[in-house]
């Protein structure tokens, strides 16, 4: 997991090395608008560390219906 202390922003390439995904991927997800919320600044792409973190808990699941805790 991510410290928020130590770590306040990932770029496209840190995190597609986190997930181990093609960072093309994650250019699609920000098209579709399926992937974490991001920042843009002067063109750049940025993660916050505790967006990163929200997504990969929304992402839980206990099957393939069903999420963790119940929610959609």
């Amino acid at each position: 997991m991510l410290s928020a202390e130590k770590v306040k922003h990932l770029n496209q390439t840190q995190l597609a090395e986190r997930w181990d995904v093609a960072e093309a991927t994650l250019e699609r997800w920000r098209s579709d608008g399926i992937g974490p919320v991001f920042m843009k600044i002067q063109g750049r792409v940025l993660y916050r560390a505790e967006d990163i973190e929200t997504f990969e808990s929304d992402s839980l699941r206990q099957s393939t219906s069903s999420a963790v805790g119940g929610a959609a």
